[in-house]
């Protein structure tokens, strides 16, 4: 499998994403209701966001995920842990297909984690994911996410979690 990211570009990707995160499988990323307008308004606030930035992920050059990285000293984080210089905050979500390949997710979230550290100033990935998101736990700790502690964000509860570049050469086998 070949993977590239790219940037978001909201004109174009909101009516490709707005299946994905509205989709039973996305319920986490709380958009369950949302037009295709509302999509399109969101990412276009994200990529003009100063601290907040969304890519597309291709495989085999088919659009098949969404990551969004962020400061999370400045967003999502604000004044619920004491952030380090060199973190950056993640999200991802795979595309739902009607006919899953196994290892697929795993491969993803290890090409989004190569492309955060594949900047020397990031130094640590940063995750909030909701607590009751078991599946999504066990992919992150499968590519070097130690989880810290549970934290009450205003939409959920998270399980705040960490992961240096040195734990996910660890746990990937691959240098970055």
């Amino acid at each position: 499998m070949t993977v590239s990211i790219r940037p978001f570009d909201p004109l174009k990707d909101a009516e490709l994403i707005h299946p994905w995160v509205t989709h039973p499988k996305a319920a986490f990323w709380m958009m369950q209701d949302a037009t295709p307008q509302d999509v399109e308004r969101e990412y276009t606030a994200i990529t003009a966001h100063p601290h907040h930035d969304a890519f597309i992920g291709e495989v085999d050059g088919e659009p098949a995920f969404l990551m969004e990285r962020y400061d999370p000293s400045e967003l999502e984080l604000v004044g619920l842990y004491e952030p380090q210089p060199g973190d950056v905050g993640m999200h991802f979500l795979v595309a739902p297909t009607d006919t899953p390949v196994h290892g697929f997710t795993r491969t993803v979230i290890t090409a989004v984690m190569a492309e955060l550290f594949a900047d020397p100033a990031t130094l640590r990935v940063v995750v909030e994911p909701d607590v009751s998101n078991k599946a999504v736990h066990t992919l992150n700790e499968a590519v070097g996410f130690v989880p810290e502690r549970e934290i009450q964000k205003p939409e959920k509860k998270a399980l705040l979690s960490f992961c240096t570049r040195e734990q996910f050469q660890a746990a990937v086998g691959v240098a970055v």
